[in-house]
């Protein structure tokens, strides 16, 4: 009898081996494809953030640059002299 119990314990965990391997892989698989597909976005969407920060950087410096370019080259004053008058201060009342 114990013989035959032994055999069908055997039989049963060779037959549940069997029938739920392929979906135990499957979720582990699943699992591990997950961790991967997650670990790839994150790396996707820290260079995609990296690169916009650094478009965006690049445009700041070079709006400012123009801007400073333009205040410093205006023509309201004609190149040359410049007439400068010193005064002493205004008496204060």
């Amino acid at each position: 009898m114990r013989r035959v119990r032994g055999g069908t314990v055997g039989v049963a965990a060779a037959a549940c081996a069997v029938c739920c391997a392929a979906p135990v892989l499957t979720l582990l698989g699943i699992a591990a494809t997950g961790a991967a597909a997650t670990a790839f976005a994150a790396a996707f969407a820290g260079l995609v953030f990296a690169l916009v920060v650094a478009v965006a950087t690049v445009a700041a410096v070079v709006a400012r640059r123009r801007r400073a370019r333009r205040n410093a080259c205006s023509d309201a004053t004609p190149p040359g002299p410049v007439h400068v008058e010193l005064r002493t201060r205004p008496q204060e009342m």
